[in-house]
């Protein structure tokens, strides 16, 4: 027998070879992998090969959903939320009734319960086409919307899977099934921000960055367990502890932990998602052999799936449709909310002007100077964001060809091919019902994955976005931070790491080096130098902050400064250090 050590260091060597090798063939990396998994299972020597799927639900989809949900653009996010949210569950859920009631009338024996169950197994997308379409340089509105929905899509798919499997046991009532959907939901959500919130405090107080990132690795499970334990969702859990983590990580940790979490959750992330596909490869063999013994043959499973497929394309073209058509009114009023904020804007200036010239008689607005002042910041930082917001959706809407991509890029994936085999062992005709989602999820790989590319350039999206922030974007938000460290350092408040305060003969003589990196020969007469740059790093790190508020520059630039920064002072402080060694 082969040693288990010996299988998940192949395994592990085969995904990331697929990994590399995959793009520069333009074909997505999980398909290569499927291909070798199910090569390997026709081996006559390759024993048959199953694995629980409780592993990939409990194992691997909580800290896969968790990694990208603290990546998320939060920005774009926020302003796409409703169409990601109709993507993610009304798309979901309309899909899972109609195929319930397709394979309902197909499949003779299958209860309607049982149908939607299969439905809901079929219904979630995966973010394979999100990797795709970044190389693609798809808008990013556009990856954005499908990041949203794939990462949100899989906790509805299952949470619909786990009520009709209930009805199947007990009865379908549906003022239950609607509550215990509810339920999943709201209590995963509560939990998941608990848990979020307590981890980036418990974190920022741990200053060891490897300590720092193997608590990370804990979180997607201490948000699953608990909200699986209370009849919640425990993969919404995971990812809205993702998000409250993600969101406050620029603010609460230090460099060295955003650094370490990021490369450690990059390499978990691709040896967890390639080997789900390598796997399912692997167990190809035993579920087409079981079709085989039990409908003597394959096309019986092969139709229902075509069909299948098809139904979901054709459901979700309508959807989207629908999306892009109301998409598209809205962009076209932006006019007039202009309009009204841009009154908003011309009232606020003259209560401000106004209150300055006369505080007295703003009776206890003049008694509480420092709360005015907050109120009339919070104002300016409201109109800030929604004139940014305004801008966005008039400069990047979305039309039919944007339609055609979000349409074909909803893949099937991972969580179909796990949630398959969650079927109860007694279920009526469990091994066609895996077989179909099987086939599903191959046929929209192979079918989606491979034509994805020719379709974006068909109609002519390549070159709208890129996987970065754009020259000018960061140019303009590099000049901004600039001017918050030199207002920092004018101001003569920064000091040194011991809390110990700048000469002014050092901030005068200065000047301008203090926002450019220093030479690399580092000596003592410009160590100050960089204990000052060290210092103005803090204060441009704030300016991000403030800047991430408003809305002006996107996630991606923002992200990008930030790691800059955490860059540029990792290297200070490294170059400091080695210094005072000298």
């Amino acid at each position: 027998m082969i040693d288990p050590l010996l299988l998940v260091v192949a395994g592990v060597v085969v995904v990331a070879l697929a990994t590399v090798i995959a793009p520069r063939f333009n074909v997505a990396g999980p398909l290569v992998l499927l291909a070798i998994g199910a090569a390997v299972s026709l081996l006559p020597f390759v024993p048959p090969f199953a694995l629980n799927p409780e592993v990939i639900l409990i194992g691997v989809l909580p800290p896969l959903l968790y990694s990208a949900a603290v990546q998320l653009p939060a920005i774009e996010f926020r302003r796409d939320f409703a169409p990601i949210a109709g993507l993610s569950v009304l798309l979901v859920v309309f899909s899972s009734l109609v195929l319930g009631v397709f394979f309902w009338a197909v499949i003779p024996g299958l209860g309607l319960a049982l149908g939607i169950a299969l439905g809901a197994i079929l219904s979630p997308t995966d973010a394979v086409a999100t990797s795709i379409a970044k190389r693609l340089g798809i808008s990013p509105r556009v990856v954005t919307m499908l990041e949203g929905e794939s990462l949100l899509n899989d906790a509805t798919a299952l949470v619909m899977l786990r009520t009709a499997v209930a009805a199947v046991a007990s009865g379908f009532a549906f003022g239950d099934a609607l509550a215990n959907f509810a339920w999943a939901v709201v209590i995963a959500l509560v939990l998941g921000a608990v848990v979020g919130w307590v981890n980036l405090r418990v974190r920022e107080r741990v200053t060891n960055s490897a300590a720092n990132t193997a608590l990370s690795f804990t979180i997607p499970f201490i948000a699953y367990l608990p909200t699986e334990h209370l009849g919640g969702s425990g993969l919404v859990a995971a990812v809205v502890a993702g998000i409250v983590t993600g969101q406050g990580a620029a603010r609460r940790f230090t460099p060295e932990q955003r650094m370490s979490d990021r490369l450690n959750w990059r390499t978990i992330e691709l040896i967890l998602e390639g080997g789900v596909f390598l796997v399912f490869g692997l167990e190809l063999k035993d579920i087409v052999t079981a079709n085989l013994r039990e409908h003597e043959g394959l096309w019986h499973g092969t139709w229902l799936a075509l069909s299948a497929l098809g139904i979901t394309l054709a459901v979700r073209a309508l959807y989207v449709s629908n999306l892009v058509w109301v998409q598209g009114r809205r962009s076209r009023r932006t006019d007039r909310h202009q309009e009204r904020i841009d009154g908003a804007q011309e009232r606020l200036d003259r209560f401000e002007a106004a209150y300055r010239n006369a505080p007295e008689q703003f009776g206890a607005s003049a008694a509480n100077p420092e709360r005015a002042e907050r109120r009339i910041g919070w104002m300016r930082s409201r109109i800030s964001r929604t004139m940014a917001d305004l801008d966005y959706y008039r400069d990047t809407p979305l039309g039919a060809r944007h339609g055609t991509v979000i349409v074909w890029a909803g893949m099937r994936g991972v969580v179909t091919l796990a949630a398959a085999q969650t079927l109860p062992t007694d279920t009526s005709q469990r091994p066609l019902l895996i077989f179909v989602a099987f086939l599903v999820a191959l046929f929209s790989l192979v079918l989606q994955g491979l034509t994805l590319g020719p379709i974006v350039r068909a109609v002519g999206l390549t070159g709208e976005g890129g996987e970065g922030p754009s020259r000018e974007e960061q140019q303009a938000l590099d000049l901004e931070l600039r001017e918050a460290a030199v207002a920092a350092v004018a101001s003569g408040a920064l000091t040194r790491r011991n809390g110990d305060a700048f000469s002014p003969e050092l901030v005068e003589r200065a000047g301008a080096l203090v926002v450019r990196p220093p030479d690399e020969e580092a000596t003592e007469r410009v160590r100050d130098l960089l204990e000052l740059r060290l210092a103005s790093i803090e204060a441009m790190r704030h300016r991000l902050g403030a800047l991430s508020r408003d809305g002006r520059y996107s996630t991606a630039a923002l992200r990008h400064a930030l790691a800059e920064l955490d860059a540029d002072q990792l290297s200070l402080e490294l170059r400091i250090d080695d210094g005072d060694d000298d």
